[in-house]
């Protein structure tokens, strides 16, 4: 069988994605410094690197498949495969968004008003993309990192910075004037591995399983007994991927209902199936559900 080489995203990315690989049912173990870290799986084999420069690795096929933002894809006008949206991050299950921002006291209320003035930001070449798309003639400067701090400084009139829930901005007395893109991790390949129908194969096998695990996360598994005379009433409440399981219990008018809800509403719904006559709930989580 063909290995493929693939891979893992360096920085803020590197341990989340660990997690979800070992909720999917790879162990990754990174050594120290090594950009090579052993898998469990003889088929793959691992290689770290920025976020930033991963979707140019793929695209020029020194790796097979990797993990990076939509940003960075984006930035670097790659032409890869996306395979799979993953919606993961070390901080919330919510896409980030690439935003422009300005002091609070700032006189720009809108893009046009940026005309002929700075703006930092790690996004150079897509902000600059978006900017002439618009016709408004803005210096756009790189910015190393405390992309914050350039527009508090002076150094920039506004920036275009990633956020998710907008904490940082507020703490640095920014507000935002426009959302420019938002971003997720998404599962690339490159278009010739992915004509290979074994490398294939082992990349739509990571895609399905990563899915799966992410899915995992938001679901949880509700079982309970209910009587007979109650039945009906309960699994009206339920909501659920398809239909509940129901199985009657042994010599017995009880019944055992199992169902999978998102796991948002358990705190609600259990209140509301004890007082329809459900009992011994059991609430589980998933690993992945697929």
């Amino acid at each position: 069988m063909t290995r493929i080489k693939l891979g893992i995203p360096k920085g803020s990315l590197q341990n989340a994605t660990i997690a979800l690989f070992k909720r999917s049912g790879w162990t990754i173990n990174v050594n120290g410094r090594s950009y090579f870290p052993e898998i469990n799986d003889p088929l793959i084999e691992c290689a770290i690197c920025r976020a930033q420069e991963m979707s140019r690795y793929v695209e020029g096929r020194t790796l097979d498949a990797g993990l990076t933002g939509k940003d960075w894809i984006a930035e670097n006008a790659s032409d890869v495969h996306v395979v799979a949206d993953l919606v993961y991050s070390k901080v919330s299950s919510r896409p980030a968004r690439w935003v422009l921002a300005v002091p609070y006291d700032s006189p720009v209320r809108s893009i046009e008003d940026l005309e002929g003035k700075k703006v930092a930001t790690e996004l150079v070449q897509f902000t600059k993309r978006f900017f002439k798309q618009r016709r408004i003639d803005v210096t756009v400067e790189f910015s190393w990192g405390a992309t914050e701090a350039k527009v508090i400084s002076g150094l920039a009139d506004a920036i275009v910075e990633v956020t998710e829930t907008e904490s940082t901005l507020k703490a640095h007395g920014l507000r935002i004037i426009l959302e420019l893109m938002q971003t997720n991790t998404q599962l690339i390949a490159n278009h010739e591995s992915f004509k290979d129908p074994e490398k294939r194969d082992k990349i739509e096998q990571i895609a399905l399983l990563l899915k799966g695990a992410l899915l995992g996360e938001k679901l949880v598994g509700l079982k309970m007994n209910v009587p007979d005379a109650r039945l009906e009433k309960v699994v009206a409440l339920l909501p659920s991927l398809n239909a509940p399981t129901v199985a009657s219990l042994y010599q017995s008018k009880w019944f055992s209902v199992e169902t999978v809800v998102d796991s948002g509403v358990v705190r609600d719904l259990i209140p509301k199936l004890l007082k329809e006559g459900a009992e011994g709930i059991i609430e589980y989580p998933l690993n992945k559900v697929v």
